[in-house]
C-alpha cells in the first residue's frame, strides 16, 4: 500500500463520516442553514475533545500517528459500530506506514487456493463448502457445493464465479434466494470492507464499477459504512431441491481467503458442535 493511498482511505472516512451526520444525531442542536451538509469539524473537535487544527491535520494527511485515545474518541464522537471501529482502528494503525500494510496491488497468489486448502474442501463431502476469496469470487468448491450451485446460474459464466457478480447481474439469483435483499446487502457491505482493507487493489475497484452500472447495488453501495447485521443462515427456493436453508460457517484461512461451509439445517441441528467461528457468515 502506498503511503498516500492508506493516508486517503483514513482522512476520507474522516470527511465522509463527519457529512453523514446530523448535529441532532451526536446531541447538537439542530436547525439553521449550513454551507455544508454534515457536522462542522469544530463540532466534531469538540465532541472528541480534539483541536480542530489537529482533526484538520488528521483530515488532510498532515497527521498520521494518531494515538489509541484520540482513535477511541473519534470514534465515540462518529458514532462508529463496534465493525466501524474495528475499521477505523486498522486505518489508523496502517495511515502512512507502509510496513504495517501488505502491498495489495499486486499479489499473484491472493486467488491461487493451497493443496492442503482444497483438501480440507474434498474432505468436507458431502457438506457444501468452497474457498472464498477477498473480491467475493469463488476460488475452489467440492463437488457437494458444484452439485448445488450449478442449478442456481452460478457456474453460467466459467471466468466469473463471483458470489457478488452473480447476485446482483443473474436474475435467477432474485427468484432462488428467498431473502436475496439482505443477501445483496451483505455482498455490497463486505465488498466496502475489502476497498478499505485493499485500496490498491485495482480489480476490487474495478468489480466496484462494474456494479455500480446496476441500481440495486448502487443504492446500497456505502463506501464507509460498514454494517454489523450478516446472514447466518441462507434460504433457497432450489430449481431441483425445492426449500431448504443452510447454516453459514466460515474458517479463515491464508491469503485473505476462508472457507465456507452451507451446512443443511438438519445437519448443523446434529453438529452443534461445529462452529468454526461462531457468529461469522459468508466473508464477515
Amino acid at each position: 500500500m502506498t503511503e498516500q493511498a492508506s493516508r486517503s482511505s483514513f482522512a476520507a472516512l474522516l470527511i465522509a463520516r463527519r457529512a453523514e451526520l446530523r448535529p441532532e444525531d451526536v446531541g447538537l442542536p439542530g436547525g439553521g442553514r449550513r454551507r455544508t451538509p454534515g457536522l462542522r469539524r469544530e463540532e466534531v473537535a469538540v465532541l472528541a475533545g480534539v483541536s480542530a487544527d489537529y482533526l484538520a491535520r488528521l483530515e488532510q494527511g498532515r497527521d498520521t500517528n494518531p494515538s489509541v485515545a484520540v482513535i477511541d474518541a473519534l470514534a465515540d464522537a462518529l458514532r462508529f459500530n463496534e465493525t466501524e471501529r474495528a475499521h477505523f482502528g486498522w486505518l489508523a494503525l496502517t495511515n502512512g506506514n507502509e510496513s504495517r500494510c501488505p502491498n495489495t496491488a499486486f499479489d499473484p497468489h491472493i486467488d491461487q487456493v493451497p493443496a492442503a486448502l482444497r483438501g480440507v474442501l474434498d474432505a468436507m463431502n458431502p457438506t457444501p463448502a468452497f474457498a472464498l476469496g477477498p473480491r467475493t469470487t469463488v476460488l475452489a468448491w467440492n463437488s457437494a457445493w458444484a452439485d448445488l450451485a450449478a442449478p442456481l446460474g452460478l457456474f453460467d459464466d466459467a471466468d466469473q464465479v463471483n458470489l457478488a457478480w452473480w447476485t446482483f447481474r443473474h436474475p435467477q439469483a432474485r427468484t432462488v434466494l428467498t431473502d436475496w435483499a439482505r443477501f445483496a446487502d451483505h455482498l455490497a457491505d463486505r465488498l466496502t470492507r475489502a476497498r478499505i482493507r485493499r485500496p490498491d487493489d485495482t480489480q476490487v475497484a474495478d468489480l466496484i464499477t462494474a456494479l455500480l452500472t446496476f441500481p440495486d447495488f448502487a443504492h446500497r453501495w456505502h463506501p464507509h459504512r460498514l454494517s454489523e447485521d450478516s446472514p447466518t443462515t441462507l434460504a433457497f427456493d432450489h430449481p431441483t431441491r425445492g426449500q431448504i436453508t443452510y447454516t453459514v460457517q466460515t474458517l479463515t484461512a491464508e491469503r485473505d481467503q476462508e472457507v465456507v461451509i452451507w451446512l443443511p439445517d438438519q445437519t448443523a441441528a446434529r453438529t452443534p458442535e461445529l462452529r468454526l467461528l461462531p457468529g461469522r457468515a459468508v466473508g464477515e
